[in-house]
């Protein structure tokens, strides 16, 4: 089950690990929040760190010296690293930030047994401890097989009226489990320091609408026909009638995907979130479905305006309530029901879900035991309770202080490149300083930690405690709208190996399982620092300034502070940006899609180049070491092409291919630096050879 946020706007260094269905990851309560120090839980908590997985750090011996940089600096760098580094079974990619997670998930596993084994627990001790002896009580959990949801299902087999059908959906939203569009707060695009009410598309079992029309993608298709089959049938319905039920849950999707925006789509114009209207307005577009009593039914006073993204999807939704057999809705909202609750139920539901999504669509082997299993559980449902419980023990002060230096060094540098930017007009230069002014950075964790108040969970029922999570998850949510946002929560948890930006809040967050080696060590030397965790924060303050941040100003308000001029010489760089990844194959006949993947690139481009600028500042004066016969720049270099050393299952990259904003690692570890002359310095590069992009081929942005 997922709680349903209409809007995620933050643009992260990596795309979310796959693995895990649910992602729900819910921030800080703006009305329930006690002070972040880490505190002390009730239970004595402990990590023994002999027992948690090794990192991943760059060394000289991993370099293959039958390799030139100039012309192969991902092979000479990680191609012998690939090479003897397979992709572990119950995974989709491995590398560093893959490493990074098992050894934060090594963490959290500790943590939740800890909690668990305190039976007297109160407050989130008791709730993680809950979540985490459920979940692992197997022989519960396959006993109790389908019983936990028959209720819901039984409601649905009662869906006989297009108004009874648009009731249930009004009643599964309201407790968080409406798979058929999004809804829920998100600031104001016009007035960022105000929540109000998103509603987005939803209803779509596979990735992207590309999967149900594309001729590339029918294998995949087929198989999540039989998936859905499977499934219905699972859940108690006859093999024949399965298969025919099956036909029109893809019939309808199909009629869904058809109105629905591409990846590509809504990652690069983020205009299509923001259609404010009135409930009013909103009800003449979709008769069948009225948004006044849609508000009425969460619990909501209604608004004098939200946003419809996407109007064509509910205008169709509204069509096929009128045109829609009943028993059509029913085979569809049957299946979106067990499949969303299969992960969490006995194995043959849990062990079906994972044979589609993980092994067909996405080449997973094996299915991840079933430990790290109901880590993702709790991750995705109380993500913030554990990551109390996290920075307590694997954060040190000293990493904190150590980072927030390198921000303000990051800062300093983007400053200077801002000022001496030869393309900007005076006038957007002055507007692009008041946004670097303006950024607020956030390191390791919340400042306030969300509060767990009335959320009831026991050791009973696992799904049961999912479900009590996702409702009262998604009533916390509906209780922002319409409020001033809470600058202080968190998009995501410490245990998170991630980073990302808030275009909205004008915000970088840097969760605390990131601060270690490939990308950041307290005691390594500074090119390497700079060469990792300094290229992610520059990344992140890039994407302020990337083809979507930059549509947004200094308070996070969208709108448009560019010269026309400008805003013409911004783009026929980032064109030239989309023409070099365009050009990049990932497997035979597979080209990087260079628009979609645009704003990453433009971040990485910008954030490495800061870096240098950041890293040079830093030792300026001091004697260069050439450690292991290797120059302090190439050490920077290497170190950001370690950070980007990743396998990838050929299904999943397939997959990311057509839905992540972020190009194979492969390609960050040479896309950026192949455009910045330090790196042919470093390296004594030609012209001519592969990493020395000059003319018309350079790009240079920011």
């Amino acid at each position: 089950m997922t709680l349903n946020k209409p809007l995620l706007l933050s643009l992260a260094i990596t795309g979310v690990l796959a693995g895990c269905a649910a992602d729900t990851r819910s921030s800080a309560d703006a009305a329930a929040v006690t002070p972040a120090a880490p505190a002390a839980a009730a239970t004595t908590l402990k990590l023994d760190e002999s027992k948690l997985p090794g990192v991943n750090r760059f060394t000289a011996a991993d370099l293959d010296t039958t390799k030139n940089a100039c012309t192969d600096f991902g092979g000479f760098v990680n191609g012998k690293w690939l090479a003897a580094n397979e992709i572990p079974g119950d995974r989709t990619s491995w590398g560093a930030f893959e490493m990074l997670d098992e050894r934060s998930t090594a963490a959290q596993r500790q943590l939740a047994e800890q909690a668990a084994a305190n039976t007297n627990a109160t407050g989130i001790d008791k709730i993680v401890g809950d979540f985490w002896s459920a979940g692992m009580d197997a022989q519960k959990i396959n006993a109790q097989g389908i019983k936990p949801i028959q209720g819901r299902l039984d409601a649905i087999a009662a869906l006989d009226s297009k108004e009874k059908i648009a009731e249930y959906i009004r009643t599964s939203a309201a407790r968080g489990e409406n798979v058929l569009f999004s809804f829920g707060p998100e600031a104001d695009f016009k007035n960022s320091s105000m929540n109000i009410a998103y509603a987005g598309q939803g209803g779509l079992g596979l990735p992207d609408k590309g999967y149900y029309f594309d001729a590339d993608k029918k294998d995949k298709l087929a198989a999540y026909q039989q998936h859905v089959a499977k499934v219905l049938e699972l859940s108690g319905v006859p093999a024949a009638d399965a298969a025919q039920q099956a036909k029109d849950v893809i019939t309808f999707e199909k009629r869904l995907a058809k109105v629905s925006k591409s990846s590509e789509e809504l990652s690069r114009d983020v205009s299509l979130y923001y259609n404010p209207v009135s409930p009013a307005a909103a009800d003449k577009l979709a008769p069948n479905f009225p948004w006044t009593t849609f508000f009425q039914s969460q619990g909501i006073a209604a608004p004098q305006m939200f946003s419809l993204a996407i109007p064509a999807f509910h205008g169709e939704v509204s069509k096929m309530l009128a045109d829609v057999p009943a028993a059509q809705w029913q085979s569809y909202l049957r299946f979106h029901m067990v499949d969303k609750a299969s992960p969490y139920l006995s194995d043959a539901f849990a062990e079906q879900n994972f044979n589609f999504y993980n092994k067909s669509l996405r080449g997973q082997k094996q299915m991840k035991e079933r430990g790290k299993r109901v880590l993702d559980t709790i991750e995705n449902n109380v993500g913030e309770a554990l990551g109390q419980m996290y920075v307590k023990v694997a954060f040190p002060a000293e990493s904190k202080a150590r980072m927030e230096v390198l921000v303000k060094n990051l800062s300093d540098a983007l400053k200077v490149r801002i000022e001496n930017l030869d393309w900007m007009s005076a006038d957007t230069k002055k507007k692009a300083m008041e946004k670097w002014a303006s950024f607020t950075p956030k390191v390791g964790y919340p400042d306030k930690w969300r509060e767990w108040n009335g959320l009831a969970t026991t050791r009973d029922s696992y799904i049961e405690n999912v479900l009590a999570a996702t409702e009262y998850n998604y009533k916390w949510q509906l209780g922002k709208i319409g409020k001033p946002v809470d600058k202080t929560e968190w998009g995501m948890s410490p245990q998170t190996v991630n980073a990302y930006y808030n275009p909205l809040q004008n915000e970088i967050v840097f969760p605390a399982a990131i601060l270690q080696p490939p990308f950041f060590d307290p005691n390594a030397p500074d090119e390497m620092n700079y060469g990792g965790i300094g290229a992610v924060i520059g990344h992140e303050m890039i994407h302020g300034y990337d083809d979507q941040g930059s549509r947004f100003g200094a308070t996070g308000n969208f709108e448009n502070w560019w010269s026309k001029a400008d805003a013409t010489g911004f783009s026929g760089r980032t064109d030239k940006l989309v023409k070099q990844f365009n050009s990049y194959e990932a497997a035979p006949g597979k080209k990087v899609n260079g628009k979609l993947t645009l704003g990453e690139n433009i971040a990485d481009l910008g954030g490495l180049a800061v870096a240098y600028d950041a890293m040079k500042t830093a030792t300026e004066g001091k004697p260069d070491p050439k450690t292991d016969g290797l120059t302090r720049d190439q050490r920077f270099f290497m170190n950001w092409a370690t950070v980007w050393r990743r396998n990838f299952t050929p299904e999943e990259l397939n997959v990311r291919l057509t839905t992540d904003s972020h190009a194979p690692a492969n390609f960050r570890a040479i896309g950026a630096p192949s455009n910045l002359p330090a790196f042919a310095q470093a390296f004594e590069c030609k012209p001519g050879q592969p990493m020395v992009r000059q003319g018309e081929q350079q790009v240079v942005i920011w």
